[in-house]
């Protein structure tokens, strides 16, 4: 069997990207997805299987999310592509499978620099934790090793005070499509050119666990409102511990002040709660909690570390 354009995905932005494409510029020939069963570790997973369904779309699920289970491998063996697109797959696609595709694979990859600055993991949680204020999001042709492939396109977007890595993805998606239809159009015109990556350090971003959500106390308050909207929703969240060993899963917060006198209160002690939301104070100032998960309201007095 032939398949001419093939999407990689299993995430909230594969289902956007997906219909975008296959309504607005070339309907998708086939979906490469994971099963439910296999989602655990994948943060936004959304099964595709209803979208594939809604627009005709034959669908293939994968045996192992890294492709090297021998059904995976025959598979694309024994049929032929022309040009794949990876969305929201997190895994590197190996060569015997990058080999059958006529046109190449293709994906995305940013980060505050142009590749081969920010390799690797996570690099939109990296680039608001890290604080940076622009993000570089490179459209490249995979080849079996990280990030390592020959750019189609770049498109920059800012990374403002106000972003969540939601409002990264949503701004993702919007360059990114801009990127898909035009890497889709040059592969009907039998020509996709390509340059090298830049002359930039090489840096990579190493891997998030759920673990690394964890708020440290010593830093400033700005650098822990970027790690609360870095590892939002739909990502595992930013915690603090009470005294009893429970976990505050923080969602939304905000600085709050820097000069109102917190001098009698100590740094992770609630100084007020306002309804449901809360006032911390923080090693420079304090910090707003509005949106959380907990066991019960946080309560005035409280101390968390």
């Amino acid at each position: 069997m032939h398949y001419p354009i093939v999407m990689f995905g299993n995430k909230e932005t594969t289902k956007y990207m997906l219909e975008y494409i296959h309504k607005q510029v070339r309907p998708i020939d086939l979906i490469v997805t994971v099963a439910d069963d296999k989602n655990s570790a994948i943060s936004g997973y959304t099964d595709l299987q209803t979208c594939a369904e809604k627009f005709g779309i034959p669908v293939y699920i994968v045996s192992s999310y890294s492709l090297k289970d021998k059904k995976d491998v025959d598979f694309f063996t024994n049929n032929s592509f022309d040009l794949g697109i990876s969305v929201g797959w997190q895994r590197i696609i190996p060569a015997e499978v990058l080999s059958q595709f006529k046109s190449g694979v293709f994906g995305f990859h940013g980060s505050a620099g142009h590749l081969p600055f920010g390799k690797g993991r996570s690099p939109l949680n990296w680039s608001l934790i890290k604080g940076h204020t622009r993000f570089i999001n490179h459209c490249f042709q995979y080849n079996p090793k990280p990030d390592d492939g020959k750019i189609f396109s770049t498109e920059m977007f800012e990374i403002n005070e106000f972003d969540t890595i939601q409002t990264l993805q949503y701004k993702v998606l919007l360059v990114g499509k801009k990127q898909l239809t035009k890497l889709i159009e040059c592969y009907q015109n039998d020509t996709i050119p390509l340059f090298p990556q830049s002359k930039n350090h090489h840096t990579f971003y190493p891997k998030r666990t759920p673990d690394d959500g964890k708020i440290d106390l010593t830093a400033s308050t700005s650098e822990i409102y970027n790690l609360i909207r870095g590892v939002t929703h739909p990502f595992p969240g930013a915690f603090l511990l009470s005294a009893d060993q429970k976990k505050l899963l923080i969602w939304e917060a905000y600085p709050f002040d820097q000069f109102i006198d917190t001098f009698d209160f100590s740094v992770g002690e609630v100084i007020d709660t306002f309804g449901k939301e809360a006032v911390v104070k923080t090693i420079d100032g304090s910090i707003l909690i509005k949106r959380y998960t907990f066991d019960r309201e946080i309560r005035k007095g409280e101390l968390f570390h």
